[in-house]
């Protein structure tokens, strides 16, 4: 029985309609990873109610348009126009530049000074002495000038500033920790910058995705083979995609402002210039370890200013040895018409104070800094721990990102490439295959953030704060905080 005449006009329609849609899909022999199908929307009022109506896929329909982002809200920030910034550059920036540097190198001298103030003798005192004024009609029995000069016993100067020497020391490992502190906090602040500076140009291409996934659902749309629910999840898609590249600008820009901190910069965002990958060289923990406990500069401080309070107890426990006053006076006696001459010496006797009381302060001092030693060995072997299981980690992310994930995501992406060319997949399929793509590369860039960051760390000690101020030598309060130190 033959068809009605009128099906077979219907059928007619709606193959031609299918052809149109086919035909309007993009060119097969230029979709390559950097040569994906773009352009914006087109932001026209959206569809009427009359587009409702049955048919409407015969024709070409505009989705409801996406919201458009104000410019003053772009995310963008403009660059300084300067030369790229290397990591040897900022470093060599941050090292002039950088507050906390000049605050541990003016402790140190601090330090010094004290020891040079600690070893100075005495200064004499003189003064003038007139007795007698007025006796039998004379100006005094005696006038004249009376010098006095405090010697000091039992080697108290040589240990006092001995003991300031050893805080010197202490000082010095203190700078350097410092010097640690602000180089591996900026090197991790440049590897999470130059990260996110890559982050932003992957984002841009996923962005230019969720462009070619608007405009292929508009084909489908018009070919009848997507509905309006496919239209609004490509505006959903496509605006997720948007807030996403604000979002990377953004801390792009918070982190451009935080390295430029370090660095002691006030200046707008210069692009930077490094390689995020290398060498996956693994690190044992066990050699990590032992080079931590022997080389970090809070060891070797503390071990300096064990130094300084063991010499304490020897300068503190010759204090009640007398110093001697030695005393010599030339005058006038009016009184005998003569010049005559005085001398006098004088001894404190250590009967009630000893400085017992000191002693025992500076030996409790001893104790507390060898168990202040053995409490900065333990906690660097916890932060080890932590920071070493972050970092492994990390880089067993990034091995398998690197060697497996990454090329495999895009050896996928190049297959329903060359299949959507042969005619076998949709367009949709190779869009998420490529989106899928730039996602992981996104995940990749944060895994060689994290293990460029902790590495640095480790390598550094263990170490950052790069604005932190200097920690001193010694605890505030204590008895070297007198004028004339000791």
């Amino acid at each position: 029985m033959r068809a009605p005449l009128f099906l077979l006009i219907a059928l007619a329609a709606v193959t031609a309609a299918s052809v149109e849609g086919v035909a309007q899909q993009p060119p097969r022999d230029s979709l390559r990873v950097r040569d994906v199908p773009r352009g914006p929307i087109d932001p026209r009022p959206p569809t009427s109610p009359d587009d409702l109506r049955p048919g409407v896929g015969e024709r070409f329909t505009e989705p409801p348009p996406t919201p458009p982002m104000p410019e003053s809200l772009a995310g963008a920030i403009e660059p300084s126009g300067e030369a790229p910034l290397t990591l040897a550059a900022i470093e060599a920036l941050a090292c002039a530049n950088n507050p906390t540097l000049a605050q541990a190198r003016a402790q140190i001298q601090g330090e010094l000074g004290k020891a040079v103030q600690a070893g100075l003798p005495p200064n004499p005192t003189a003064r003038y002495v007139a007795e007698q004024i007025g006796v039998g009609g004379t100006a005094g029995e005696w006038q004249g000038l009376e010098v006095s000069q405090r010697i000091v016993t039992a080697r108290k100067l040589e240990l006092s500033r001995a003991k300031f020497l050893h805080l010197t020391r202490a000082s010095e490992w203190r700078a350097l920790e410092q010097e640690y502190q602000v180089l591996n906090d900026l090197r991790m602040h440049f590897w999470i910058a130059l990260g996110q500076q890559q982050k932003v140009t992957i984002l841009e291409d996923l962005l230019k995705n969720a462009e070619d996934r608007v405009l292929t659902a508009r084909e489908l749309y018009n070919a009848g083979q997507a509905n309006r629910a496919d239209l609004h999840d490509a505006n959903v898609l496509l605006q997720t995609a948007r807030l996403n590249l604000l979002l990377a600008r953004n801390t792009l820009q918070q982190s451009w402002w935080e390295l430029a901190s370090l660095a002691g910069l006030r200046m707008r965002w210069t692009p930077l210039e490094g390689d995020l990958e290398g060498p996956v060289a693994p690190i044992d923990f066990e050699a990590a370890l032992e080079r931590l406990l022997a080389e970090s500069p809070q060891v070797l401080a503390a071990r300096a200013k064990l130094q300084a309070d063991e010499t304490k107890v020897k300068r503190e426990t010759v204090e009640p040895v007398p110093d001697v006053v030695v005393t010599y006076g030339v005058g006038r006696n009016f009184e005998a018409t003569d010049t005559t001459h005085n001398a006098g010496l004088q001894v404190e006797l250590p009967v009630f104070d000893w400085n017992q009381g000191t002693i025992r302060q500076a030996e409790a001092d001893v104790v507390r800094q060898r168990a202040e030693i053995d409490r900065i060995e333990l906690t660097l072997q916890r932060q080890l721990a932590r920071v070493y299981q972050q970092y492994l980690t990390a880089m067993q992310n990034v091995r398998s990102y690197q060697e497996v994930i990454v090329p495999e995501s895009r050896l996928a992406y190049e297959v329903l490439l060359d299949a959507y060319e042969e005619d076998r997949v949709e367009w949709p399929q190779v869009l998420d295959s490529q989106a899928n793509y730039f996602r992981l590369k996104s995940q990749y860039i944060d895994h060689l953030i994290a293990w460029r960051s902790n590495e640095t760390l480790i390598a550094g000690y263990l170490l950052d704060g790069g604005l932190m101020p200097p920690t001193g030598p010694e605890p505030p309060g204590h008895i070297s905080a007198v004028p004339k130190p000791r």
